[in-house]
């Protein structure tokens, strides 16, 4: 009985702490709602209206990529379609093989001895070091020639049926004007 009276008088206080805190001094609120709600009406702009999309076809999917480097004809003659052609299975993968190709690029180079030094940077910041013989790229990638300006790769892909072919790719000096 005694915890009824309690609640009750808990009611009572709360109910009325929360008239005590009513005001009704709102009168620059309402002036300024009845304002707003006698202006005009604006007009409401009506939706524009889209031209209706046209699909373009593209007609030149047995040709190059316009994203592809043009190969050159010294690439060419390097180029051989044997169908005995097949990546090494059993070779230990070098650290580039890890980045794609177009991923790297070359920065300089670096003479030791008779041996001329490539330098690659990756998209992550790092140099590397690579000469003739060194892989790099996803595609088993081969350096074949190292020359100041440029590093020359044979890489082995698939021919899309059953095979591999050897495609040439070459990677530029990075320079000043190259973002």
């Amino acid at each position: 009985m005694r915890n009824t009276l309690l609640r009750l008088g808990y009611c009572a206080l709360a109910l009325g702490l929360l008239t005590g805190c009513e005001n009704s001094n709102y009168r620059d609120l309402d002036d300024f709602m009845a304002e707003t709600k006698a202006r005009p009406a604006g007009v409401i702009k009506p939706i524009p209206v889209f031209k209706a999309y046209k699909a373009f076809s593209y007609a030149a999917t047995a040709q190059r990529s316009p994203f592809e480097r043009p190969i050159e004809v010294t690439e060419i003659t390097r180029l051989r379609m044997t169908s005995n052609v097949k990546p090494d299975s059993n070779r230990n993968k070098e650290f580039l093989e890890q980045f794609n190709i177009e991923s790297l690029s070359m920065v300089g180079t670096l003479q030791q001895e008779d041996t001329l030094w490539a330098l690659l940077q990756d998209n992550d910041g790092g140099v590397h070091r690579v000469k003739n013989g060194n892989y790099m790229g996803h595609d088993h990638g081969q350096i074949v020639e190292t020359g100041e300006t440029y590093i020359s790769v044979i890489e082995i892909v698939p021919n899309g049926v059953d095979g591999w072919v050897e495609r040439p790719r070459t990677v530029k000096l990075k320079t000043i004007d190259d973002k």
